[in-house]
């Protein structure tokens, strides 16, 4: 199956299932994991935090950063596209009780800094205390750059909000602006990276933040049912990733672009009102084009897309290649009729 839907549908790879097999085990919830603690204590390293937690999913580390930066009643302020407030079920108003405030983003990703600024409560018992700004980098596949974060984090300073990176897709951004995760990362006090998306790992996010942040949001998994007993063969696949997965992501950028250049010669497909800067390619799809039934077809074929999410987004990932955009191209054009 040539699978588009996401690059949440990478396998592992045979060197990597070889280290899991082959991981050295504890029971995590004990501390006693060797391979957790080793992904924790290189990650932090890697990407500039004193500290790092292992958890099963973006969903859940984001929100473990909400509720560790955040108290009931509290508030942060995001993007109306942010994953952690349109996509996350709105777990922060539900299990934590914290109001998120989200501000529009601009199409290239950004949110108004103004318009953040703008957003911040006084200091009045009539409303909910701002404590936290949440970007993402990427964002909808838009790259945030340094510029704009380093002016973010000096807004963030100056009303004494704490900052917080959804970095789910960080390392894409990072290949895209040609800098180390770091020159991201020094910009927030909280951040979480995705291991099992393009970096190919089977499962698994990383919360990194100060010493005291993660010693609190280690109790707040613990409460939602978060604790992972031999997790070390999940952060074996953690460990490899990191070391051996980030380079090639400039290889999903690139087929991206590729795919992006060659959808627009299907009739009623259309990628060019969407700059394709990393992995990500959506499309305006023309309304004579029955979606469903194009999906239904290429699925038959061996080709996996998801018809209406803003038009199409099509992903690129390891499972991806330029041979098999071809082959997805030729089927499309099978299916209209056309050669």
């Amino acid at each position: 199956m040539i699978d588009f839907r996401s690059d949440t549908v990478t396998q592992p790879c045979k060197n990597m299932r070889r280290l899991m097999s082959n991981a050295m085990v504890g029971d995590d919830v004990y501390g006693d994991d060797p391979t957790v603690n080793e992904l924790e204590q290189y990650s932090s390293k890697k990407h500039g935090f004193e500290a790092s937690l292992f958890v099963s999913s973006g969903t859940q580390a984001n929100l473990l950063a909400i509720l560790a930066h955040c108290d009931r009643g509290d508030e942060y302020l995001c993007g109306q596209d942010a994953h952690n407030y349109k996509y996350e079920a709105g777990g922060a108003a539900v299990l934590g009780s914290v109001q998120p405030q989200p501000i529009e983003n601009l199409p290239d990703g950004r949110i108004c800094l103004d318009k953040v600024a703008a957003a911040i409560k006084p200091n009045d018992f009539h409303f909910a205390r701002t404590k936290m700004l949440s970007l993402e980098n990427t964002i909808g596949g838009q790259v945030l750059g340094l510029d704009y974060l380093k002016d973010a984090r000096a807004l963030t300073k100056k009303y004494a909000l704490k900052q917080h990176l959804d970095g789910a897709r960080v390392y894409n951004a990072a290949i895209a602006l040609g800098v180390d995760v770091k020159e991201i990362s020094q910009y927030f006090d909280s951040m979480t990276v995705c291991l099992s998306k393009g970096l190919g790992a089977p499962v698994g996010s990383l919360l990194m933040g100060d010493f005291e942040f993660i010693e609190k949001a280690r109790r707040l998994r613990k409460m939602l049912g978060g604790g992972m007993r031999q997790a070390g063969i999940l952060a074996a696949a953690g460990i490899y990733a990191l070391k051996n997965n980030v380079n090639r992501l400039a290889e999903d950028h690139d087929n991206a672009r590729y795919l992006a250049q060659r959808v627009n010669e299907l009739p009623g497909f259309d990628s060019s009102s969407y700059d394709v800067q990393t992995n990500l390619v959506f499309l305006n799809v023309d309304e004579s084009v029955n979606m469903q039934a194009f999906a239904e077809v290429m699925f038959s074929n061996g080709i996996n897309v998801t018809p209406g999410y803003q038009g199409m987004r099509l992903v690129t990932h390891s499972g991806v290649n330029k041979d098999k955009i071809d082959v997805f191209i030729d089927t499309a054009k099978s299916y209209f009729k056309i050669d």
